[in-house]
Parts: structure tokens; sequence; C-alpha cells
């Protein structure tokens, strides 16, 4: 039986010991967990890398970033809900994903033929229309940090692809996406929404027909080891919004939120400043294989796929809103 004495002095020394541990506790690294669906080897899996380093650099420890690529975690389909459920932290995913979330605004980004290169790309992304674009993520328990890019893509199938009548009939493997639903059906091809990590078995075996890329995510799925004819369209655009979830962010200590502010400005750097060397890099390796025959479009033809693709986008102004449109169309300097 403890004298009072005695219980004093336990007490004393329990609230010292535990006075003693939550420095340790308060000190434990917050984790976020960076899912994505592409190879590490990509400009997307590169850029999480980078923020991981950075991340963990600035922060001292506080934070540790675990990296997740190839759909470990979570498929296309199930990676936004995962976020939104606080399953994961963070997420990269395409921007032709937020449609299901009823902001299809994002959407803007698949009209085909578009941008004129990157230069005209970093007037949307790096500018108001950007900002306030990501602000629409709000609402769903969704805060945007920055947009990372892929590239341009190109189309390609088992049979050449250098005119739109050549899509006739195709079945073409496409993101969740109205517009390009609408792309594919303006080329005569039937549009098939796929997983990105169920592409290149679709691709082996004839589920599919063709699909559109970035050189790098093609090159990365091996995809040109089925598929033996490419076009350097560069119709459209491939980016990423980096998401995290609205309720994580919001609580973290405001010091760590600004180190991992800095940590992702730097990795945007980065990654967009690789994404165009490594779609290079990815092309010309395709090219080596000789596995692919790739097809350069002449003017003519290019002009025949502007006229046939440009029209989705008067058709998809409702969707994408035809005011956010036409703030792009001004940025841009062009009329329409």
């Amino acid at each position: 039986m403890l004298n009072r004495r005695s219980f004093a002095r336990l007490a004393g020394a329990a609230v010292i010991a535990l006075s003693a541990a939550l420095p340790a506790l308060a000190q434990e690294p917050i984790t976020i967990k960076f899912s994505h669906v592409v190879a590490p080897d990509t400009p997307k899996g590169k850029g999480a890398e980078k923020f991981k380093e950075l991340a963990e650099q600035y922060t001292e420890g506080r934070v540790t970033v675990e990296i997740y690529p190839n759909s470990q975690l979570y498929k296309d389909k199930e990676e936004l809900e995962a976020l939104q459920l606080g399953a994961v932290q963070m997420l990269a995913p395409s921007l032709a994903k937020f449609g299901p979330l009823g902001v299809q605004q994002f959407e803007l980004f698949d009209l085909p033929m578009l941008f004129d290169g990157r230069d005209q790309l970093r007037k949307v992304t790096e500018g108001e229309i950007g900002k306030e674009m990501l602000g629409l993520l709000q609402d769903k328990g969704i805060t945007g940090l920055a947009y990372w890019d892929n590239g341009f893509k190109i189309m390609s199938a088992n049979s050449p692809l250098q005119v739109p009548d050549d899509f006739l009939g195709l079945k073409m493997r496409i993101q969740s996406s109205k517009i390009l639903e609408a792309q594919m059906e303006a080329l005569g091809a039937v549009p098939q929404v796929m997983a990105f990590s169920e592409v290149y078995q679709a691709l082996q075996t004839g589920v599919v027909d063709g699909t559109e890329n970035p050189p790098s995510n093609m090159y990365t799925q091996k995809m040109n080891e089925v598929q033996k004819h490419a076009t350097l369209s560069n119709h459209g655009y491939l980016g990423y919004a980096v998401i995290v979830n609205k309720a994580f962010w919001d609580g973290l200590p405001e010091d760590v939120r600004a180190e991992l502010d800095k940590a992702m400005a730097e990795a945007t750097v980065y990654a967009n400043g690789i994404a165009e060397e490594e779609n290079k890099l990815a092309l010309q390796a395709m090219m080596d294989a000789g596995t692919t025959e790739f097809h350069e479009l002449t003017e003519e033809e290019r002009a025949e796929w502007q006229e046939v693709l440009r029209p989705v986008h008067e058709e998809m102004a409702d969707r994408v809103g035809p005011e956010l449109l036409q703030k792009v169309y001004d940025a841009l300097g062009t009329n329409s």
C-alpha cells in the first residue's frame, strides 16, 4: 500500500516522464502519401521524386513523402476518391480527370489544336486563368498546388494515321473526358475509355487499335512494342494538376506548409524543365527501336486535321464555359 508521500513521488515522476515524451510525440514525422499512375522515370515520376527530396530537406525531417507510382495504390478512376477520403494526401492526375467531379472546366486542356507550343500553354498555366481554375477545386475538398507538363500528344495505331479518314472505325483508347470523346468521334474513331495501367495489354490483344500519348508515356509503358505506326501530330496537350487533400493541407502547421509550398514551386520548375527533353529522348529511343514507323504531318495534312478537329471547340464550349474559352483565346492572342 502506497503512502501519500510515495504516491506523490511516483505521480511526479510520471508527469516528468510524460512531459519528456511530448516533444518526441510532437516531432513524429507528417506523412504525405503521393500516389500516381505512371512510371517513376517519366516527367511526372521524376517531379514527384524531386518534391520528396526538397520537402524532406526543407522541413528538416518533419515531413516524410512516400511515393507510390504505376498505380500501386489506386487506378485512374479510384485515386480522386481516395484523395477526398484522405486515404492518400497528394496526387498529380491528368487534367482530364476532374470532369467526373463536376469541374469540367479543366477539360479545356483536352481541346485539340488549342495550343501552338509551350509558350502559349504557359500563358494559361502560369497566369491568372490557371490560378482561377485551381481555385474551382476547393469546394470538392481539394487544394490545387501546381501544373506539371507531360507534353504534347502523338497518335498511334497498327495502321498509318496520316489523314482524318485513316481513323474511321478504329477503337482508340482515351482518358475519361467528354472532349476527348468528341475529338475521336470527329476523326471518325470509336473512343474507348480505359485506365492507363490497362492500355498496353489492350493494345497487345487488340481490344483497342490505338491511342494518344506524349512520347514519354508511350515509351515507358512500352506501347511502341505493340503499335506499328505513330503520327507526330502534337494535336493536344497532356498535363497534370498536383493536388492535395484540402483538410490535410489546411491542418498543417503554417511553417511546414510554407516549406512545402517552396518545395512544390521548385519541383514544378524542375518537372516542367525536363518534360520536353524527356519526350525528345523517348521519341528518339522509339525510333531507334524500329518497332514503330513514325510519320510527321505535312502542312497539307495538318490543315486537314485542323479542319476536322477545330469544330470540337465550338461543340464543347458550353461544357468548359464559353467565357473561359474566350479568356483563353484572348490570352493566346487568337480570335477563336
